[in-house]
């Protein structure tokens, strides 16, 4: 029994080193951003005197609700018309085909050289069909928007120049923004996470010149360089972070602009959410399969590839997290069998240290965003951030393992529904990913009351050490839940 609780506190200790090193990882991007914004932004290069051309790539499948949308806003871009070319790569099935059709045909009119790609199959996913376009293209810049951003129109003048600066830089990667982001606190949360990303650690990875990753959408390829890396990839569900770790060990260089804002839809419904989270927790394991071991062999330094990991490894994050929470409950029972075992226990009691960085890190982006919000708004923003990213964690935790395991699985792309104003009804569109109510739902409810159980263990011997942590993943899990009962297809 001795050798079972020693074990249960041996997986604790060690699932919470990991979690410190990664936000020790995000504590030190954090102080490289900062010193970056000091410091100020270099300014903007100079027009080229003759504008490079340009292929935009605009990958959709089944968008109905937005695909008008995003073809108008590419059709507006200020960019000399005879170096611009727009592609959009329709795999639809659906009649978005009819409606890109007739917006293509529109624009045509107008004199912009814009086609509707149609493929023979969908083999590839988004990858194979960036892949095919370029078969039909001799520009030398290609920028990609996915279906739900709606990029500025001075988005080319911003971003190309810089290309015309360094023969080697292969990638511009611009910050999101987010057009939804008051629809809805499933929105709020989400755009609180991913300004974390957009506004510190992108480009506290950039100002350290340790590797970033081109994020999907947003931003502008050197053809030379992707033809250089090996071409885009269908072997991971996030061929953007695979291609970028290709190039960067190939010697290119990213540049990340924070100053410009690509705007987007943040996925309005938790099904949109789930699809879109293993998607990029998965993909992320597959990448780190595939590339963590060329990392550690390279020339990089040192600081370089400890980033690197941390950043090939960081959905490994939910995995960790979830072990850690499924045995802190029996924990609390053996603080009070055990009082020899106190100190040694003591421990587990110090979770909340492990993410102390995190508030670093997340209030820093937090106030660029938000520069005169009252502080106790992100207090109680982060908590909630905080436990709904841990109510994620069995979901999230089957995907990075499929992922490490090679288990392959359709390109499920996120449903995009056109909402923006509070006034749009998610009930009854189209894209919906099913019924929410299947057996990880169902366990996901289990565990709402398995953690109010560790809750109620724990003021019941008077154990306050790991009392906040179980009332985060009560509240993380039973949103979670409660959204999923909401949210039913």
């Amino acid at each position: 029994m001795l050798f079972l609780e020693i074990t249960l506190l041996v997986v604790y200790g060690l699932c919470l080193l990991f979690v410190l090193g990664f936000s020790l990882t995000q504590f030190q991007l954090t102080r490289l951003a900062r010193r970056a914004y000091r410091q100020g932004l270099l300014p903007e290069p100079a027009a080229p005197a003759v504008w490079p051309r340009v292929t935009v790539q605009l990958p959709l499948y089944n968008e109905v609700f937005v695909a008008e949308r995003l073809i108008d806003a590419c059709a507006a871009l200020d960019y000399p018309t005879d170096r611009l070319h727009i592609q959009v790569l329709d795999d639809s099935t659906d009649e978005t085909v009819a409606l890109v059709a007739a917006r293509v045909a529109y624009h045509q009119a107008r004199g912009l050289h814009i086609e509707q790609v149609r493929r023979p199959d969908r083999q590839g996913y988004k990858a194979g069909a960036l892949a095919y376009g370029l078969t039909h293209s001799e520009a030398e810049l290609v920028a990609i928007f996915d279906a739900d951003f709606v990029p500025q129109p001075d988005f080319l003048r911003r971003t190309v120049p810089y290309f015309q600066q360094e023969p080697r830089l292969g990638v511009v990667q611009t910050r999101w923004g987010h057009l939804n982001e008051e629809y809805s606190l499933l929105t709020e949360l989400q755009a609180f996470g991913l300004n974390a990303h957009f506004h510190v650690e992108q480009l506290g990875r950039n100002a350290g010149g340790h590797f970033i990753n081109f994020n999907g959408t947003g931003g502008v390829w050197r053809r030379s360089c992707i033809e250089d890396a090996g071409g885009w990839h269908a072997d991971t569900l996030t061929e953007d972070l695979d291609l970028s770790y290709r190039a960067q060990l190939r010697g290119w260089r990213f540049h990340y602009l924070p100053h410009v804002v690509a705007p987007a839809e943040l996925p309005a419904t938790l099904d949109a959410l789930k699809s879109q989270q293993f998607r990029w927790t998965k993909g992320a394991a597959e990448t780190a399969r595939k590339h963590l071991r060329n990392v550690l062999r390279s020339g990089q330094p040192l600081s370089t590839k400890l980033h690197a990991t941390f950043h090939l490894l960081n959905s490994s994050v939910f995995v960790a997290i979830l072990v850690m929470a499924l045995v802190s409950v029996p924990l609390v029972f053996v603080r009070a069998d055990l009082p020899e075992l106190k100190p040694v226990l003591r421990v587990a009691s110090v979770f909340l240290l492990a993410f102390v960085p995190l508030v670093y890190y997340y209030y820093t982006a937090w106030r660029l965003d938000k520069p005169t919000a009252p502080r106790w708004r992100f207090a109680a923003d982060f908590l909630l951030f905080l436990s709904v990213s841990m109510g994620l964690t069995l979901h999230n935790a089957r995907a990075v393992l499929l992922g490490y395991q090679g288990r392959q699985s359709a390109f499920i792309r996120t449903p995009k529904l056109g909402l923006v104003k509070r006034t749009g009804g998610w009930r009854g569109r189209r894209y919906r990913t099913g019924d929410l109510l299947d057996g990880l739902t169902f366990t996901e409810g289990l565990l709402t009351l398995y953690f109010a159980f560790g809750v109620g263990a724990g003021l019941y011997f008077g154990d306050w050490g790991l009392l906040p942590f179980h009332l985060m993943l009560t509240a993380g899990y039973g949103i979670i839940f409660l959204y999923s009962v909401r949210h039913r297809a």
